[in-house]
C-alpha cells in the first residue's frame, strides 16, 4: 500500500516539474513525440519588433511602428513582459493599451503602490 502511494506521489511529482520546467525539458523531446502534443509548441518568443507588431503589440499610444522605420537595431520588447501582456490581452479580452495598463497596476501593487502613485505603506512620507 504505502509503495503505491509512494509510487504515485513521485509520479505526480515528476509530472509537476516537467510542467514548471516544460521551456528546459521541450527541445529534449523528440519532434515525433512533439507533434503528438500540439499544445506543447503552440507558443514561440518574439524576438523582434515586426513581428511583436504583427501580434498585435502596438497602438498609437505605444507606436512600435516607428521603431522598425528607425531601423531601431534593439532585439525587440521585454519577452517576459511581453507573454504577459499577451496572457491578459486572451484571457481578459482587452485591447493592447488596456492590458499594458493592467500589467502596470498589477506591478505597482506587488510593489505596495497605489495605481496614482501614492505608496499604500501608512508610515511613508509623502509631504514635507
Amino acid at each position: 500500500m504505502y509503495f503505491y502511494l509512494s509510487l504515485a506521489a513521485f509520479v505526480c511529482l515528476l509530472v509537476m516539474l516537467t510542467y514548471r520546467y516544460r521551456s528546459l525539458v521541450l527541445p529534449h523531446v523528440p519532434e515525433r513525440v512533439r507533434s503528438m502534443f500540439p499544445a506543447l509548441s503552440n507558443y514561440t518568443p518574439l524576438t523582434t519588433f515586426s513581428e511583436q507588431m504583427g501580434a498585435g503589440m502596438s497602438s498609437s499610444a505605444f507606436d512600435i511602428e516607428a521603431n522598425i522605420r528607425d531601423g531601431d537595431s534593439r532585439a525587440g520588447l521585454d519577452e517576459q513582459g511581453t507573454r504577459e501582456v499577451m496572457e491578459i490581452m486572451r484571457r481578459e479580452r482587452v485591447n493592447f493599451d488596456q492590458a499594458r495598463l493592467i500589467r502596470h497596476n498589477r506591478i505597482l501593487a506587488r510593489n505596495g503602490i497605489d495605481p496614482s502613485g501614492m505608496p499604500l505603506d501608512a508610515k511613508a512620507v509623502t509631504r514635507l
